[in-house]
């Protein structure tokens, strides 16, 4: 069956309108992804984000260790929290993880750090999986504060083949038991989705599971359909897919570009009702770029959005 149909005709739906209070709240301290090649192209993060926002800096296989250190320091240089990942797959061994550790310590005051597999299909060395790299303890050996690892709210084929989410779930079940006996802050970090309804029903999920690690849920952030497709696609998103099917198939919306107002407005909405709803953060994943996306954060975000040398002049 084809992604796209444009033979088919769906029928318009209402749009949900944001409610400014409940999207200011659910953005209240969001973060966002950045790569070295697309930092660079940014003159001034205080000029398109908030005070304190937490950066992440994705690690590219191929991109040298010396550019995300370097990017880390800027970053941390400009007054933010910088997160950078850590690929298990592409480190040769622990001796190679410590002195990353040591170099994003020494030279850019890092203390928090996304774990995950990473994109590669044939490990580079001994690490395979975001548990080993935890279970070399050189995180809490050089006493990071905060440990973010990868969440899946529609599955992960490459990690269960089958379909099914049973190896996801087992690993989430570990990485519990481990945020129950380590110091350091826990959050899953999630691929992005584009539906509300099986976001919500996957985070009631971990905490019927008894796992209560918080949640930092991926949003996408704007950008041209064709570009969401694309990245969709490459990184496995499964049901919620069908948000954007129904989009391209309504011509008059196919040139426009995506905004997240829809999802985050009923994620808002659902926080507002249930308080103790474990989504705790919004993470961005700026597919439009950096700019675009803190731009559509300062215009729906209110306070939240407001960059920090806007905040500055306030003050």
């Amino acid at each position: 069956m084809a992604l796209l149909n444009f033979r088919k005709k769906s029928a318009d739906t209402a749009a949900v309108t944001a409610n400014p209070a409940q999207m200011e709240a659910f953005l209240q301290g969001y973060s966002i992804e950045v790569m070295p090649r697309t930092a660079s192209k940014v003159e001034s993060f205080r000029d398109i984000l908030p005070t304190g926002t937490r950066v992440y800096i994705a690690h590219i296989e191929g991109t040298p260790i010396e550019e995300m250190v370097e990017t880390a320091a800027r970053l941390n240089g400009e007054g933010f929290e910088v997160m950078p990942h850590f690929p298990a797959r592409i480190l040769k061994d622990a001796a190679m993880l410590e002195n990353w550790i040591a170099m994003y310590q020494g030279e850019a005051n890092v203390k928090q750090a996304l774990l995950l597999a990473g994109g590669v299909d044939t490990p580079h060395g001994d690490f395979h999986s975001s548990m080993q790299l935890l279970e070399t303890g050189l995180f809490d050996k050089a006493g990071f504060t905060r440990l973010h690892v990868a969440g899946h709210p529609e599955g992960n084929k490459d990690i269960d083949t089958d379909g099914s989410t049973k190896n996801v779930d087992e690993a989430l079940q570990w990485k519990q038991k481990f945020s129950e006996r380590t110091e350091a802050k826990m959050a899953l970090a999630t691929q992005f989705a584009f539906e509300a309804g099986p976001i919500i029903e996957w985070a009631n999920s971990l905490k019927a599971a008894g796992v209560d690690i918080p949640v930092h849920i991926g949003i996408a952030g704007p950008a041209k359909l064709q570009t969401l497709i694309k990245f969709a696609i490459a990184c496995g998103v499964g049901p919620s897919l069908k948000v954007l099917q129904k989009r391209a198939m309504d011509v008059t919306k196919l040139l426009l570009p995506y905004e997240p107002t829809e999802v985050l407005a009923e994620l808002a909405a659902h926080k507002a009702a249930n308080p103790d709803f474990n989504i705790e953060q919004v993470h961005f994943f700026p597919l439009g770029g950096i700019k675009t996306n803190a731009t559509w954060a300062t215009e729906h975000g209110g306070a939240s959005g407001v960059p920090a040398s806007a905040q500055a002049k306030q003050a």
